[in-house]
């Protein structure tokens, strides 16, 4: 793992790589002083094939975006058990479930060992503050980077749905409502943080069903070869 600080980029450099992550992009287009702030939090880190990335049962107060590579989210409490359950790739965000209902991690992510190289970026979430604190992160921001979290939350749900259609609480993140009041408003904020903080219990109820039925959808993605190639 290398550690880079963003001082190394120049500016260009620096949008284009972050031109796959929506939440980035759209915040530099609207606001480039709460892009530079939140620059100032952040780093960028390169991992070698099999690296692990995240440890499971962790706490963390980092949010990560992948801007190159894959990387496989994987379950289980011993390596020799542990399974693929899904995969990230460029442009989605990881991490945000231990720093949004603040509980350790419930996976293990790994740097795909068929990746010649994988790169990650980083934000200290503690910049955020507390919901309703507007002091450094602004509510425009704030509610850019929530519908992104809870856009990407059901879409993971509902990959599992589609994956796993007879799990009898498959379909649950369904049943929570979409905000229909008027948006760019706190009241839009909120009701985001409450259906994301909904959707996020819900998987990590997932991740422990996989633990518990030691279910994946790509099984042959050897956890102990990734951990090998990452020695």
């Amino acid at each position: 793992m290398e550690v880079h600080s963003l001082h190394r980029y120049g500016q260009a450099s620096l949008d284009t790589l972050l031109s796959s992550i929506p939440f980035y992009k759209a915040v530099r287009l609207r606001d480039q002083w709460q892009y530079d702030l939140l620059m100032s939090y952040s780093r960028i880190i390169e991992y070698r094939p099999g690296e692990i990335v995240l440890e499971q049962s962790q706490p963390d107060q980092w949010l990560y975006f992948l801007m190159r590579g894959q990387l496989a989210v994987v379950v289980g409490d011993e390596s020799q058990s542990r399974k693929v359950v899904n995969y990230i790739t460029p442009g989605e965000v990881f991490g945000d479930l231990a720093v949004l209902i603040d509980h350790r991690r419930t996976a293990t992510v790994v740097a795909d060992p068929h990746c010649k190289s994988v790169r990650v970026f980083a934000t200290d979430f503690c910049v955020f503050g507390e919901l309703r604190d507007f002091t450094q992160i602004t509510l425009a921001t704030k509610l850019e980077y929530y519908r992104n979290m809870v856009h990407n939350l059901r879409w993971k749900l509902e990959v599992y749905r589609m994956t796993y259609p007879d799990q009898s609480f498959a379909s649950n993140h369904r049943k929570v409502k979409l905000y229909m009041g008027t948006k760019g408003t706190l009241d839009e904020l909120v009701s985001l943080d409450e259906q994301a903080r909904a959707l996020a219990r819900m998987l990590v109820y997932w991740n422990l069903e996989f633990e518990r039925l030691s279910i994946a959808p790509r099984e042959h993605f050897d956890y102990q070869s990734m951990i090998a190639l990452g020695d």
